[in-house]
């Protein structure tokens, strides 16, 4: 029985996170706006206007391509690319293709394990990383085409991978290890759902071990990584299905409904050659000196890989909690502030980011930027806990606290009177009379039922709001108990 496996690569459109436009001064993400409402002359091609090339769209090239380990180029060009549809006004798209601004490039990707197959790592070729502009947006509704050109002239980076991946779960993490870098980098939200992050991607199959390759499909219109390794399992097994009836694999454009979770032909498939590419005569060329580069990239940070491996290595951390930490930056940046200002244990600090405080983040739908607990604002909750001034209820709530108020942790304590009580004589006032009050219960734990010191110990932090240090507490009440 022949062995089957597929060979997939991916075109990503990155939406960058600048200001205006690529080519005027129009506000570039203009998501939930008004329809036609964030247009000029310009970015719908009327007559006799000229394109301005904003230079904040080649920086975030530039960071994003040597993220990506591609050979920024220091003379790249703008060409135009001739289609007519109704979302692109002017008839053609300012894009790169004879000489784009970055060439090469990889990006090494985790796979983890999954059922009986290890862990390992994938490494994903780069073929070309280029600039341009975004068409606008058409929908069909009430039997009419309704166009919508805000989103024309948004800048984007086209990215094209090698055809090195091997399976739709690989795709996915391509993707999402990709959505990380992107944010990660502060160049795009990179929202699938917003569509700031777009994928297309190219599947054909081939018998295993062969080298050759075949007839490919290119799938459009899916807006989740989810959904892009759904479609991909589908394709293959469609593919593989054609070539084991002996019939033909076609090179169709497909669209993925999301709804139905099906595949539907659009078109066939169009080369370059139909697209009729020449050098954009408006724009001049894209000319960037080493220096110029290097300035782009002086403030380049640690990459997440880099980290997260660093936080294992430094830290003594579990892989688990190194990955979840460095899938955000600013919360890997909170997470080792906080541990140098705290000076103890890393996987305590760690504990707290990832429950505590990722929690009240979930539930407040807020990031890692807007909490008013700062890093040395945990320190010094922590402190608090290990010299046993709060205990570890009171400093859940005080984490609550802080973030409603914007005040410091130890000004919560303070002010609502939640440090803990170590004073021993007022501890035995309440330990001696919860004694007197329950005979039954000390009769029982007299007679060697001696989980009921945790009954007791309760009892004591509900008659005292919890502010009872329950290591003195427990050691009064064996005391009283034995007597």
């Amino acid at each position: 029985m022949t062995t089957y496996e597929a060979v997939i690569g991916l075109e990503t459109h990155i939406q960058l996170n600048t200001n205006t436009k690529i080519f005027c001064s129009c506000k570039a993400d203009s998501w939930g706006a008004e329809a036609n409402s964030n247009v000029c002359p310009v970015c719908t091609g009327l007559p006799g206007v000229l394109p301005v090339f904003n230079a904040a769209v080649a920086e975030k090239g530039v960071i994003l391509a040597h993220a990506m380990h591609a050979d920024v180029q220091n003379v790249s060009i703008f060409d135009r690319k001739n289609y007519f549809y109704p979302d692109l006004p002017k008839g053609y798209q300012i894009s790169q293709f004879f000489k784009p601004i970055a060439l090469g490039g990889y990006l090494d990707v985790p796979i983890p394990a999954e059922g009986d197959n290890e862990a390992y790592s994938r490494k994903v070729g780069i073929n070309r990383l280029h600039l341009e502009e975004d068409a606008g947006k058409s929908k069909h509704a009430y039997g009419k085409m309704q166009v919508d050109f805000n989103r024309c002239g948004v800048p984007l980076v086209e990215m094209v991978t090698e055809p090195d991946i091997r399976t739709a779960k690989e795709a996915s993490q391509y993707l999402t290890r990709l959505r990380q870098l992107l944010r990660w980098l502060g160049i795009s939200e990179a929202d699938m759902e917003k569509g700031h992050l777009r994928c297309d991607a190219n599947v054909s199959i081939r018998e295993k071990g062969s080298n050759v390759l075949n007839t490919k499909t290119e799938i459009k219109n899916v807006n989740s990584i989810a959904a892009v390794e759904e479609a991909i399992v589908k394709e293959i097994a469609r593919q593989i299905k054609l070539a084991e009836k002996g019939e033909e694999v076609r090179p169709w454009t497909l669209e993925w409904d999301d709804d139905a979770g099906e595949l539907r032909k659009m078109r066939s498939k169009e080369t370059a050659a139909d697209y009729r590419y020449f050098q954009e005569p408006d724009l001049l060329e894209v000319k960037l000196s080493d220096k110029e580069i290097a300035n782009m990239l002086k403030d380049f940070p640690e990459m997440p890989l880099e980290r997260c491996q660093r936080f294992e290595a430094e830290y003594e951390l579990p892989t688990y909690d190194a990955e979840v930490l460095t899938a955000d930056r600013v919360l890997s940046e909170y997470f080792e502030t906080a541990i140098k200002a705290y000076g103890g244990d890393a996987k305590k600090v760690s504990n707290w980011v990832m429950n505590d405080i990722s929690r009240m983040m979930n539930d407040e739908g807020i990031s890692a930027e807007q909490l008013k607990l700062t890093p040395q604002g945990l320190a010094d909750m922590l402190k608090m806990l290990d010299e046993k001034k709060i205990n570890q209820s009171t400093a859940k709530s005080v984490l609550r606290k802080v973030q409603e108020s914007g005040k410091t942790p130890e000004q919560v304590v303070k002010e609502e009177g939640l440090g803990l009580v170590s004073d021993d004589s007022a501890i035995r006032t309440v330990c001696e009379k919860l004694i007197a009050d329950n005979p039954k219960e000390v009769e029982s734990y007299r007679a060697g039922k001696d989980s009921l010191i945790g009954w007791f110990v309760g009892q004591v932090m509900r008659e005292m709001r919890g502010k009872a240090d329950p290591g003195v507490a427990r050691e009064v009440l064996q005391e009283l108990l034995q007597g």
